[in-house]
């Protein structure tokens, strides 16, 4: 098997596996899934609002799902962890999918891209961008874009920080596409600028001290 058929497969395997765990816990909040071949198995850890749900009374439900995916997706000894997310709003499948759920009640879409695009900035996010796409108004497709703060969307900031997500929805003009991109408040970007304060704390430490220096030579002399 090439390389590159090796890490299509791989990343195949990863969406399937996100979207079995996404049905399966969609009450639990799932947030996302991080897979990560070890040389004793396959360390998962699945993030939810709910940990309780996934792990199952007595670890019976999290024992089944190692099982599952086992058998279903050829996963090798299958070593899985929960992680409670503790900021919600700066998880972009959570994001969606709450938007979605709005959508769903009812409530305009443009409410709901707002809503949502600040609570993901008073959560702290550098930036962020939601896409809210399908027949919006008329029975012609169109898409609405709601963004804030600073967002790259290439280069090595983007590929190692940026959080996306997508969620449909059906409603009954159709089924309407909703996009989240969050850029989380840890990522460093290359250019990015550092004050250092304690270095100019110091130094004007040293100055004051300096000036008493000469201060109390001259009223020596």
């Amino acid at each position: 098997m090439s390389a590159v058929k090796h890490f299509i497969d791989e990343s195949v395997k990863k969406a399937e596996i996100d979207e079995f765990l996404r049905n399966e816990f969609e009450r639990a909040g799932y947030g996302g899934v991080s897979i990560t071949k070890t040389p004793l198995g396959t360390h998962i850890v699945v993030y939810t609002m709910r940990p309780g749900l996934v792990i199952g009374r007595g670890g019976e439900t999290i024992r089944e799902l190692a099982r599952v995916l086992e058998e279903k997706f050829q996963l090798p000894n299958p070593q899985i962890s929960v992680a409670e997310i503790e900021i919600p709003e700066l998880i972009a499948y959570v994001v969606a999918s709450r938007i979605a759920s709005a959508l769903k009640r009812g409530v305009h879409y443009r409410r709901s891209g707002y809503w949502a695009l600040n609570q993901i900035m008073e959560a702290g996010a550098l930036g962020a961008e939601i896409i809210i796409s399908g027949k919006l108004r008329t029975d012609r497709a169109r898409y609405e874009k709601f963004r804030a703060g600073y967002l790259p969307k290439s280069g090595e900031p983007a590929r190692k920080y940026l959080r996306k997500a997508e969620v449909s929805v059906q409603l009954k003009p159709g089924i309407l596409g909703v996009k989240v991109r969050i850029m989380p408040p840890e990522a460093k970007f290359p250019d990015q600028v550092q004050i250092v304060e304690e270095e100019i704390v110091e130094e004007e430490k040293e100055t004051e001290t300096a000036n008493v220096t000469t201060e109390e030579a001259g009223e020596a002399g």
